[in-house]
């Protein structure tokens, strides 16, 4: 008789444990153990256990190919999610670990493989080829790709996150940390917004104060000081939640007429525009994509959008600073051009409306499509193209953790057609989808990649472009750790083109995930190691780095609602000095809106409590040393990044740690 040594992990989160039966079989090349119940004295499988068996077969099994769970119920029906399984061989080998990572939900059979990743053509055993195949097979039923709306990426088939497998899902004490944070905000903010209208008038930009309480950090406390200074509104176009606009302008746009008098103020002693221009030092932000766009109407009340253009200049003494706005796209006698040397307030509220713009610009294509919608199209292929013991599957997997139930939320909870937005922003309704349209359609892949990105923007030599420095650093660190992950199973570009399951997971993506979007530049096959070494850094890049960039800072920047406003309640002003105090305060978000946009910036920026940081994998899904070894030197790296961030940051009045790779999820679960 030959006995293993079986120990079973159970997964750490609430609820993760069972008191229903569980079989085990072991299935080796010559044949099968016994049928196993798992029960020692006392309780098996609670949370967080590693429970040991012996398991008995009457001849020797060879080489182990799959492990078989089975759980039935007893009494009730208990959920059980285990972790792994180790097998010891009789006579005291090496352990062999196979990793699971799954619910077992009812009265159900699951088979699992040993650790060591495997692309198709690495197996040969019939037994194995079949479990591939019908692993895809399982998952391509329960995860199907469906359109949210046309002109976007499509998504996960599910119309809540209550349609989602249980894989997916939040656990359960982020669920509820989830829901008590909203629930907390909103609370917290209904208690402000009944006190101040109970208290004295909104009516002057000091009143905004009155909704900081306890939902407060030093970066919004810095920003409420400093939001009316133009270097600070050039630090947020370099640093702020939205840092992929700011470009070099080599000459003025036809529809932005600034003349070199207009902003000689502006400009360093001894020099003009035109030089600046040659130089290289004249930048512009151009929303034009905001142009037409249709406004909400919240409480019967019409909001206002605008589409501006903004004109900076790097100042020798003073960094960045705009110099020149104009709040449409067509110039004429309504629209006239902004100037830091016009009335305070006539140069303060275009400086607002500039920000109203990024506000929706930074929340809906910046973050939600260009990071959550993104990377649900890398979520989806990946069940339902790759195997658990592809290496792919096994790189991504820790990657995409959460991202499936965040963007259902998203979708049903923020911006549907009675979500957040809705109530709060000016683009909420119809206009978010159209913006979101808009973006798609001139969505490029090369755009996602940071080196790409600043040259064709021109922003590689900006001062004090911390985002575009530290981004850098991170996809250095991300490329070289995908590239040492890929070259371990991937010996020549003819190994990736032969790999049908990674064939259909690029077609997959191209085809079904980015639909209809012409000039996107994703082929739909991968023709050698350097092109899926690039889309993987793409993929792991955006759901990290690319990510924390976004949204991390949000409530800083947003907190102190005048700085970013949600949305506008009054047209743009078309005569400079007809702006008033009290025309900005009708302008800007009222009492219920600020409250809000306080609530919804908190509880999506806040650091996540069971946050796992870049470069952890608490589920070990590798387990051959060459690829540990691969993890380790990229731990090393962002360690590094960390250390050179810190020793950068010490001392600065206004720190930039939201890519401080110790704060980088490394997945998008919020």
């Amino acid at each position: 008789m030959e006995e293993y040594k079986v120990t079973v992990a159970t997964g750490t989160s609430e609820y993760s444990g069972t008191n229903n039966y569980i079989y085990v079989t072991l299935v080796g090349e010559n044949g099968q153990s016994e049928r196993t119940i798992l029960d020692n004295p006392g309780l098996d499988f609670c949370r967080g256990a590693v429970d040991e068996y012996k398991v008995c077969s009457s001849a020797p099994l060879g080489p182990l190919l799959l492990v078989r769970l089975e759980k039935q119920r007893y009494w009730v029906e208990d959920n059980w999610f285990c972790r792994y399984v180790t097998v010891e061989p009789p006579g005291g080998g090496t352990a062999l670990t196979f990793p699971c990572y799954r619910w077992l939900i009812g009265d159900v059979k699951v088979e699992i493989r040993e650790g060591t990743a495997k692309i198709l053509c690495d197996d040969t055993s019939p037994q194995l080829l079949a479990h591939r195949k019908a692993e895809l097979q399982e998952r391509q039923t329960i995860y199907r790709w469906a359109a949210w709306a046309s002109g976007i990426p499509k998504c996960i088939d599910a119309k809540t996150e209550a349609d989602l497998h249980q894989d997916v899902r939040f656990d359960s004490e982020k669920r509820s940390d989830f829901e008590g944070s909203l629930h907390y905000a909103i609370l917290e903010l209904s208690l402000k917004k009944l006190a101040i209208r109970f208290g004295k008038s909104w009516d002057d930009l000091e009143d905004f104060k009155r909704c900081f309480w306890k939902l407060k950090s030093p970066i919004a406390e810095y920003c409420m000081e400093h939001w009316k200074e133009d270097w600070f509104f050039g630090y947020q176009c370099l640093n702020g939640s939205n840092p992929r606009m700011i470009q070099r302008c080599k000459e003025l746009p036809g529809n932005f007429p600034v003349s070199g008098d207009m902003v000689q103020g502006s400009l360093a002693p001894r020099t003009t525009l035109d030089k600046e221009l040659k130089a290289g030092n004249i930048y512009l932000i151009d929303y034009a994509i905001m142009d037409g766009v249709p406004t909400n109407v919240i409480r019967g009340k019409p909001q206002y959008i605008a589409a501006p253009l903004c004109l900076l200049y790097e100042h020798p003494d003073q960094g960045l600073i705009p110099i020149a706005i104009q709040l449409g796209q067509t110039p004429g006698l309504d629209t006239p051009i902004f100037l830091p040397n016009d009335p305070p307030l006539a140069w303060l509220l275009a400086k607002i409306w500039v920000r109203h713009s990024e506000f929706q610009v930074f929340q809906l294509l910046s973050h939600l499509l260009r990071t959550h919608l993104l990377v649900e199209v890398f979520c989806v292929a990946t069940l339902r193209q790759l195997p658990a013991v592809h290496p792919v599957y096994k790189l991504l997997a820790p990657h995409l953790r959460y991202t499936l139930e965040i963007n259902c939320r998203g979708r049903t909870q923020l911006v549907s057609a009675d979500g957040i937005f809705k109530r709060v922003v000016s683009t909420g309704g119809e206009g978010l989808l159209v913006l979101s349209q808009r973006e798609y359609k001139v969505l490029t892949y090369r755009s996602l990649q940071p080196c790409w990105d600043f040259q064709q923007r021109g922003a590689t030599t900006l001062k004090d472009y911390f985002y575009r420095e530290h981004s850098l650093m991170l996809w250095d660190a991300i490329h070289s750790f995908v590239s040492g992950m890929i070259s371990v199973y991937y010996h020549c570009d003819s190994d990736v083109v032969e790999d049908p399951e990674l064939q259909n997971w690029i077609k997959d993506i191209a085809e079904e995930g980015f639909v209809d979007v012409p000039t996107f530049g994703l082929s739909n096959e991968l023709k050698n190691k350097a092109e899926l070494v690039t889309l993987l850094s793409v993929a792991i890049f955006t759901s990290t780095a690319q990510h924390a960039a976004t949204n991390n800072g949000q409530f800083d920047w947003c907190a102190w609602v005048p700085n970013t406003p949600c949305t506008m309640r009054h047209p743009t002003p078309t005569d400079k000095d007809a702006v008033t105090m009290e025309m900005i305060m009708d302008s800007l978000p009222d009492v219920s809106q600020t409250c809000l946009e306080m609530a919804i910036t908190w509880h999506l920026g806040r650091p996540q409590p069971d946050a796992v940081p870049l470069g952890q994998y608490p589920e070990q899904y590798f387990t051959e040393p060459q690829a540990q070894e691969v993890i380790d030197r990229f731990r090393k790296e962002l360690k590094d990044i960390e250390e050179h961030i810190l020793s950068q940051n010490q001392g600065l009045e206004l720190p930039y740690l939201f890519l401080l790779p110790s704060r980088i999820e490394n997945s998008i679960t919020i």
